[in-house]
């Protein structure tokens, strides 16, 4: 016994030594593993998601007048009621009341009756409800620290906080599959039902999306099969819903809307159904190859979804913020997005973090990619970066290389992320529903959407060893740009 129990020491203390030199192996999982995982989301009539796109609306408005506003927006919103509160320092002229109203409008909300056991009530009416105002100028204290003063690369934090940025190659988009069809599905029931296809949906939903996946002994994750599928979504009165009553402006011939079940069905084969033909897996197939009668459906499993909205539960702006991001994978640093402009790092950072982390695995530095980063507020240089791969690096490289990488090739500082993300224009508003990530990069109007889903190529630095990389980084201005 004494010798095995010198022998394990001796083990102990090798793998100990291992992992404090950075030894790739030491990371990676010892044998594959299958497990579940579940992702949620929800499409823009849900009031969280409501209130989050009158907040970038305010925010777009904003910079539209005056492209160096600061922008700190919250709404609020209650039954027939939506409240902007928040620091807005701006030359733009903004009509807070419109603004409100053309976004209530737009999602679909015009009809609300206050009595809950009305039919007819879709839970907000962009035309009578009731915009309150409660906004301010920036502190100057924070002013004061931040941007006063300073210009371009020395542009100060607009706060502390840490921020994270994930990726990984299981889906053409480098977001996981769970997020990526949870997202989706939302954004389908939107679509047919501003298409007419499914007229007596209404605005307001939510989706879940549970996925088995196998783990590698690389770490890298594969999808195996849908597992199971939630999805509640707002309607009108089953069998008794009429369609020049329910949408607003139609003129053509009347229709009833169908039973309970027939709208459920409906539901997978146009919503559920039509989602998964269109996400596409790193095998270059359909993730509708993974569904089957093995995946466990739940089609408004509450029984009925009538009263929606902000009538049946309040909205805030900033409760959603895995539904933002990554469906629960990677991690998250608890600051929202929207309603902010890009002198906050909340946002500006984890829109870098996802660049970095995506340039990392598109590059094939890595399967998965994990970046952090953190910051002070009025210090522009970030405080520190981190980089966790999850043992799926490629070659020789260790997840702290990656790291040594992302150094010399990004400047963190928010001044070059406003600049390189090109943040200073109108265009946040259509971030607010559907997932800041996993969504192709545009030009339109003269600016550039989702400019962070342009990954870098960093695909020169991988077959580098940690010596060539720590002569690199010796021999460069690095410094300029990081605290270390």
């Amino acid at each position: 016994l004494k010798g095995l129990n010198l022998q394990w020491s001796s083990q102990v203390s090798r793998l100990a030594a291992s992992a404090m030199n950075g030894d790739p192996a030491s990371k990676r999982p010892r044998t594959a593993r299958r497990f579940l995982f579940t992702s949620e989301s929800v499409n823009e009539g849900h009031p969280d998601k409501l209130c989050d796109q009158i907040s970038d609306a305010v925010l777009d408005a904003c910079l539209k007048g005056d492209s160096q506003s600061k922008v700190a927006c919250e709404a609020v919103a209650k039954d027939n009621m939506v409240m902007v509160a928040g620091e807005i320092t701006t030359l733009a002229a903004i009509d807070y009341a419109r603004t409100v109203r053309e976004v209530v409008k737009e999602i679909g909300f015009d009809s609300y009756v206050d009595d809950l056991s009305s039919v007819d009530s879709k839970g907000l009416n962009y035309e009578s409800c009731e915009v309150l105002v409660r906004v301010n100028k920036q502190s100057p204290d924070i002013a004061g620290g931040v941007h006063v003063g300073k210009e371009g690369l020395d542009l100060g934090a607009g706060d502390q906080g840490i921020m994270f940025g994930y990726a990984t190659d299981e889906t053409s988009d480098y977001v996981p599959l769970t997020h990526a069809v949870a997202t989706r599905m939302g954004k389908k029931l939107t679509d047919v039902r501003k298409n007419g296809e499914l007229w007596w949906l209404r605005p307001d939903g939510k989706t879940q999306v549970t996925v088995e996946y196998l783990q590698h002994t690389s770490g890298a994750l594969e999808p195996i099969k849908l597992h199971t599928v939630v999805l509640s979504t707002q309607h009108a009165e089953p069998s008794k819903a009429k369609r020049c009553n329910e949408v607003a402006g139609y003129v053509g011939e009347d229709e009833i809307a169908p039973s309970m079940e027939e709208m459920n069905r409906l539901i997978v084969e146009k919503v559920v159904k039509k989602t998964l033909e269109e996400v596409t897996l790193k095998s270059g197939k359909s993730a509708l190859t993974l569904y089957g009668e093995h995946t466990n459906l739940y089609m408004n499993p509450s029984g009925k979804f009538i009263i929606g909205g902000p009538q049946g539960d309040a909205g805030l702006t900033g409760r959603k913020v895995i539904i933002d991001s990554y469906g629960g994978w990677g991690a998250h640093g608890g600051g929202a997005f929207s309603g902010k402009d890009p002198t906050k790092v909340d946002r500006s950072g984890a829109y870098i973090c996802r660049q970095m982390a995506k340039s990392v695995v598109q590059s094939g530095l890595s399967r998965r990619c994990v970046v952090q980063l953190s910051y002070a507020i009025g210090v522009a240089r970030p405080l520190a970066l981190f980089v966790e791969t999850y043992g799926s690096e490629s070659a020789a490289l260790t997840a702290d290389d990656i790291a040594s990488v992302l150094k010399l090739e990004f400047d963190c500082r928010p001044g070059a992320i406003v600049h390189s993300l090109k943040l200073r224009e109108p265009k946040y508003q259509v971030t607010a529903a559907y997932g800041h990530f996993g969504r192709q990069p545009y030009t339109s109007n003269g600016m550039t959407f989702f400019e962070w889903e342009r990954a870098v190529d960093l695909a020169k630095y991988k077959y580098m060893t940690s010596d060539q990389l720590s002569e690199l980084l010796a021999g460069s201005d690095y410094l300029s740009r990081w605290v270390d």
